[in-house]
Formats: C-alpha cells, sequence, structure tokens
C-alpha cells in the first residue's frame, strides 16, 4: 500500500488489501465508499455517492437479477454502513426511460423529470426502505459495473474555471469526456450516457460546475481512477499556484491568537444575535492559515460576491458569504459591529432581490434572508447552522469552496453558477421536499446549555436530561475529569454529528467539558469565553455545584465553614450569572438559569448552620437576579431535599452519621450504594409521597425551568423534596 501510495501527493491512497479481500462485493462497496468519504480532498461531507451492480436472488422469483446498490438520499460516505445504501432493480430502472419519454411535459427542470424520483420506488429491490439519491440514474445509465460519483476539490477547481471544457482535454489527455453544467436528474444521466456511448474508452466525466463521475470493472481499480482523477487534477493546480500572490496577494495581516480570541469572544454572541432575528444559530469558526489567507487577500471581496460553484456547497453556505470589509489593523471591536450590522442588512435585500429575480410559480416561500457565512479579514470563517453539526458543516464546505477557488484562479479564472441556476438548486421542489421530511427539531436543538456542577449527581443527570431533548450541552464542574467523562459518555449516545471543520475548541460537537472554579470570576470568564469559541454564544445556565459543610466534617473551623459555604453556593451563584449575563446582552436572545438551592433554605435546624444559611441566601440572590435580568432571563431556583443518590454532598462517613443519628440500622461491611439506599429510604418516609427523591427528579425540575414551558415564570423557587411540609411556602 506505502508504494501506491507514493504516487499520490495531493490525496491518501488507503485501499489495504489485507481488510478488502474477506471482504463481500457489497461490503467492498462500503469500504471504498468509506475511506473514499474519509479524505476531505475527495469529497465533502454528505456530498457524492458510489455504487456496484451485483447479481442477487430475487425474492419473490428466485430467478437471479441483476441490482444496484447506490448510496442513498442524505448518506455520508466517510460513516455509510450497509443500511444507508439504496437497492434497485436495475432492468427495471432501464424500463424508467420508456415511461420518462412518454410524459407530456419532459425535458431539462420539467415537472416529468422530477417526477421520475417518485418512480424510483417501483423499482426496490427486496423492500429496501433507504431513498434513493436524485444520483441514481447516472448510476444505473452509466453500463460499468463500479460507480464514483465524487466533489473533490481539486476536480470542481477545473469544473469552475472559465475555460473548463478545454482544460478537461488538457488536463486528463482525452481520458474524460466534458458535460457542461446540468442540474442532477434524469436529463444529466442521459446526456453522461450518451458522452459514454460517443468515447467508450473514458475512463469518467468531468460534470462542469460539479464533480466528476468514473468507472471500472472492480471495487479497487474503480478506487484508485478516482483518486487518478484527482490527483491529476491536484498536481495540474500545484505547477501554476500562484504562491504569495494566490488570490491577489495579502491585503491585511490576521490579527495574533490572543488578539482574535478576545475580539472573537465578544463579537460571537452579537453576531448570533444579529442573525437569529427568526431562529436560532449555531456558531463554527475557522481561522487555520488556509481561512486566513483567504479573507485577508485582496480578492476575497471579490471572490465572495461571486458566490459557491458546487451545488451540494451552496445549499448550506447559499449562493454567497457575507464579506465583512473590517481592517484588523485600524477598525476596533464596536467598528465591525457597525460593518456586521450594514452588511447583514444589506445582504437580506439583495437576497429578497435574488429570491424575487429568480422566483418561479410554483418556487418555495423564500427562507431566512440572514448570511450562513461571515468572513472577516484578519479573523476568518465563521460558519452558522441550525446545531452544532450543522454549522460544522457549512464551514467546512466554504473551506471546499476556498479550495476551489484557488484552483480555479490558478489555471484560469473561477465563474460561479449563473444565479437562476443557482435558485434553481436552493429552492429545488425536490430539495424543499427533503426539508419538510426531516424530523422535527427537538425541543432544545437550537440551544447551549451550561450545567454546572455536571460531573455526578444532579448536575450530570441534568445535563443527561437536557441532552435528551436536542441541547448543546456544557459539561463544567472544579474536576475536569468528572466534567469530561459526562461529556464523553453524551458524545458516545449522541454522536460527534457530521462536519469535519472548527479551529480549536470550535471542531467540537455537541458536548464539550469544562473546568470551573465559580468562586473566581477569571475562571468562570475563561469557561465562558471558550464557550463562546465553541458555539458562539449561551441560551441556558443551570447551576447544580455546591458544598455542604457540617460542623467536624472537614476539619474545618465555623468561620472557615461559613467562608467556603457562602462563597460557592452564593457568590459562585452570583459569579456565573453576571459572567452569562454579559453574553446574554450581547446576543439580546432570551435566555433562563437556574440556581440550585435547597429545602434547608426554608427549614431551621441543627447540624449544618453554614449550608442553611448560605442556602437561604441563595433563594435571595434569586430573586435578586431576577429582578436584575429581566426581561430577557428568567432566573428561578431548584430546591431540591435529601437526594442521596449519586451525591458528592454525601460520602460514606456523613451518610454513616445520618444513619446513626437517625438509629437506621447497618452494617459496616455494606457498600456505598447500599448505605446510601437506607438512608434514602428513611429520607422518603419523612415526606408526604414516601418516596426517594433521585436525581433524575431534580434534572426533570431543572429541565421543565429552562423548557419554554415556564416562560412566564421567574424569582421562583421551586422544591423537588417528596413533600416536606416543614417547607412549604409560608
Amino acid at each position: 500500500m506505502s508504494g501506491m501510495n507514493d504516487k499520490f501527493k495531493h490525496i491518501t491512497y488507503a485501499w489495504d488489501d489485507e481488510v478488502a479481500k474477506d471482504l463481500s462485493p457489497l461490503e467492498s462497496l462500503v469500504y471504498r465508499s468509506n475511506i473514499l468519504g474519509s479524505d476531505q480532498r475527495i469529497t465533502n461531507t454528505g456530498g457524492g455517492n458510489t455504487s456496484v451492480k451485483l447479481i442477487e436472488k430475487d425474492p419473490l422469483t428466485g430467478k437471479e437479477v441483476e441490482v444496484l446498490w447506490v448510496k442513498g438520499s442524505g448518506g455520508d460516505l466517510r460513516t455509510a454502513k450497509i443500511e444507508n445504501f439504496s437497492s434497485l432493480y436495475q432492468d427495471k430502472l432501464t424500463a424508467l426511460d420508456e415511461t420518462y419519454q412518454n410524459f407530456e411535459d419532459k425535458g431539462y427542470k420539467s415537472a416529468g423529470e422530477d417526477a421520475m424520483v417518485g418512480m424510483f420506488k417501483h423499482c426496490v429491490f427486496c423492500l429496501n426502505p433507504r431513498a434513493s439519491s436524485i444520483d441514481t440514474p447516472l448510476h444505473s445509465m452509466i453500463s460499468e459495473k463500479h460507480v464514483d460519483h465524487l466533489h473533490p476539490n481539486a476536480v470542481i477547481a477545473v469544473a469552475s474555471c472559465k475555460d473548463q471544457k478545454e482544460l478537461t482535454e488538457v488536463i486528463w489527455g482525452g481520458q474524460l469526456a466534458y458535460v457542461p453544467w446540468m442540474r442532477p436528474g434524469w436529463e444529466a444521466a442521459k446526456v453522461c450516457e450518451q458522452a459514454y456511448a460517443d468515447k467508450p474508452d473514458i475512463v469518467g466525466i468531468l460534470l462542469g460546475q460539479h464533480g466528476h463521475t468514473n468507472w471500472n470493472s472492480e471495487s479497487k481499480s474503480c478506487y484508485e481512477t478516482s483518486l487518478w482523477v484527482i490527483e491529476t487534477a491536484a498536481e495540474y493546480i500545484e505547477q501554476h499556484d500562484k504562491g504569495e500572490m494566490t488570490f491577489g496577494g495579502a491585503k491585511y495581516q490576521s490579527l495574533t491568537e490572543e488578539a482574535r480570541t478576545k475580539l472573537l469572544a465578544k463579537f460571537l454572541p452579537v453576531a448570533r444575535g444579529i442573525l437569529s432575528n427568526k431562529v436560532k444559530f449555531i456558531g463554527t469558526v475557522q481561522s487555520d492559515e488556509t481561512a486566513l489567507r483567504f479573507v485577508n487577500s485582496v480578492d476575497a471581496p471579490r471572490l465572495a460576491k461571486l458566490g459557491t460553484s458546487c451545488p451540494d456547497h451552496f445549499l448550506r453556505t447559499k449562493i454567497q458569504p457575507l464579506y465583512v470589509d473590517f481592517n484588523p489593523q485600524q477598525d476596533d471591536f464596536d467598528t465591525l459591529v457597525e460593518k456586521l450590522n450594514a452588511g447583514i442588512e444589506q445582504y437580506r435585500l439583495d437576497y429578497i432581490e435574488y429570491y424575487n429575480n429568480c422566483k418561479r410559480d410554483d418556487s418555495p416561500a423564500m427562507r431566512d434572508p440572514s448570511p450562513t457565512v461571515i468572513l472577516i479579514p484578519g479573523v476568518g470563517i465563521i460558519g452558522w447552522g441550525k446545531n452544532k453539526s450543522e454549522s460544522r458543516v457549512t464551514t467546512e464546505f466554504y473551506n471546499c469552496a476556498i479550495e476551489v477557488m484557488r484552483g480555479a484562479e490558478a489555471i484560469s479564472e473561477y465563474t460561479a453558477l449563473p444565479q437562476q441556476e443557482a435558485f434553481d438548486i436552493e429552492y429545488w421542489a425536490l430539495e424543499e421536499a427533503k426539508l419538510q421530511r426531516m424530523p422535527k427539531e427537538a425541543p432544545l436543538a437550537r440551544d447551549v446549555v451550561v450545567v454546572v456542577g455536571a460531573g455526578d449527581g444532579i448536575g450530570k443527570e441534568t445535563a443527561f436530561r437536557v441532552a435528551k431533548e436536542g441541547a448543546h450541552v456544557v459539561c463544567a464542574d472544579l474536576r475536569i475529569e468528572a466534567a469530561q467523562a459526562t461529556a464523553d459518555e453524551l458524545t458516545a449516545i449522541y454522536g460527534q454529528g457530521i462536519g469535519v471543520a472548527g479551529s480549536g475548541i470550535s471542531g467540537c460537537g455537541p458536548a464539550i467539558a469544562q473546568q470551573v472554579d465559580i468562586t473566581k470570576r477569571e475562571s468562570v470568564e475563561k469557561m465562558f469565553e471558550q464557550i463562546t469559541l465553541a458555539y458562539g454564544g449561551i441560551d441556558k445556565v443551570i447551576v447544580t455545584a455546591g458544598v455542604f459543610l457540617a460542623p467536624g466534617q472537614a476539619g474545618m473551623s465555623d468561620d472557615q465553614m461559613f467562608d467556603v459555604s457562602f462563597a460557592v453556593n452564593v457568590k459562585g451563584g452570583y459569579i456565573v450569572a453576571t459572567e452569562a449575563n454579559k453574553i446574554w446582552k450581547a446576543q439580546n436572545i432570551p435566555g433562563a438559569m437556574v440556581l440550585t438551592t435547597s429545602v434547608n433554605a426554608a427549614v431551621s435546624k441543627k447540624g449544618s448552620l453554614a449550608y442553611d444559611t448560605s442556602k437561604a441566601a441563595a433563594n435571595h440572590l434569586i430573586r435578586e437576579l431576577a429582578i436584575e435580568l429581566s426581561p430577557l432571563v428568567n432566573v428561578n431556583g431548584l430546591a431540591p431535599a435529601t437526594v442521596v443518590k449519586g451525591s458528592t454532598m454525601f460520602p460514606r462517613d456523613r451518610v454513616i452519621a445520618s444513619l446513626s443519628k437517625y438509629n437506621v440500622e447497618f452494617n459496616e461491611s455494606d457498600s456505598d450504594d447500599e448505605l446510601r439506599e437506607k438512608l434514602a429510604l428513611f429520607y422518603a418516609q419523612r415526606t408526604l409521597t414516601k418516596q426517594p427523591i433521585t436525581p433524575e427528579d431534580q434534572a426533570e425540575a431543572a429541565y421543565l425551568m429552562v423548557s419554554g414551558q415556564l416562560s412566564k415564570t421567574t424569582g421562583q423557587i421551586i422544591s423537588v423534596d417528596g413533600g416536606l411540609h416543614e417547607a412549604f411556602l409560608r
């Protein structure tokens, strides 16, 4: 394998004969797809498709039939499994052309052409539920056994040149045919079929503004052909690379990493708030050398205005990004915000004009006219999406667009799709139908929820509860190992998502861990800075962190216990609230905060003086914060009682002390969990409901308070104590 890899400088040869030798033909297709998709230079996330034609036994007739296996709609080559491939009778697909030709309304972009997609269902083999890709007829009409259709940056660069047809001949020496831009569908597949028929010796086709398709009789050979096509284009581009004069050379210098971080931490919440005038967005920052070279360049404004080329790109990036004319060496933060506001206002007007000029009688309603990609000299690229995964993909696609423009400008002149063609993809009825088929978003899918104390107990359960509702969860704790363990568990359940963009922490998934000491403002500031860089802002903050110190428990003096108890249980909540409020005010998006107090705040008793009085102060802190942070942020409190299970406030020695105090029988040999269970059952008998109180009970209440269902409730403390009448409101 290493010897073969020596032939490729611009992509990675990943085929391993040892891995592939025992694979079935269908498994080999999956393997080929995965290794193609694993290299960003070969194809973008979710883009491209692969296929194989196999002889299978028909479950109805028992006869052997030819079946086309092709990556289905919405799949991703890098992560695809067998279930992500649709399977169709090849002979039925071939026969569909007669159906198509009988349509009165047929031809490019006709209703008849679009109707053919619905016909694929009638060709499904073995009741396979995977929806078929729009590119299915392309794979069907190329008669070779193995077909790859890909979107490599280097190839799209050629396909986006002013003289793309001539360069196809020059670069690949006549081994690729050329087909000018056509929207994917039946007509485009017919044109490719004819190109193959006219030149049966070719190994592939360059698809104008789009990518390429190639084929072979063997899976490995098809893979190697794909790599040859890409490597050949990349090598030609490299020979013509403009070096320091790429994109016309540098106009601006990048900010230092420290200055960029400081600026972004202030800017991202403002940008998120301005963009989220209809729905909320999650951000991803790209500030690597490649991104900065582009945004700092002389040609960036011109090229940004032209927009992206590959249709896979602008479905997420929109027809063009917003370039903010910011001078990083002269302009300050306020100037950046002014220019952003003006830029977004003009972008929205231009987008509305684009929609009105290009719309057709049956076009779907205009979508949000806000940009999804923002370019800032000296700073980088900021991509936005409905969740972290989507924002990473958006940013990834613009990374790809930059490489496409670099290559095209090196060998010729970059050209984008005409606006009408771009519109007809963006507002294609089939794309709209795909959007409408997507499952309803979870209640917190666009929210960033910070859970302080997420390492265990109530905090960990709360992190799991909000994640279940789709939230991006920041697992914060004084003990970073515990916080990381919670974040890792969430990632294992919900996945990292797709998309491979993002610099530093901004390349994260839907759950991250942060270390924080809430008694120190600098620590809290640093936490929120990292959260902002990761996601663009915050929405909900839930503080479950707290300490319980009883006389003699920690070897502290009474004075020390008061200092620590008030520092964590009162001042800590105040620090978190006031730092979070800076972000909420910058965003100007409604938020919610929950502070965890205790029923002890309302019940006078002996043995926990520092704890009880600190929690009473925390109750009033909630009421004060509700006033201070209104009307933008709702602040409420969660007052648990006797949550023994999984709580750091109930270490073994405290549990044993309590069992002894209440004369509850136990054995020294009992495990920690057994001891906690006995104490929890004892406490339950003191309540009206007679049920042990669990971290899950508290998490449910915490979720309720940030879910939006109590959006008109603020300054309140909700007790989750099983019914302790001593704590009733009085």
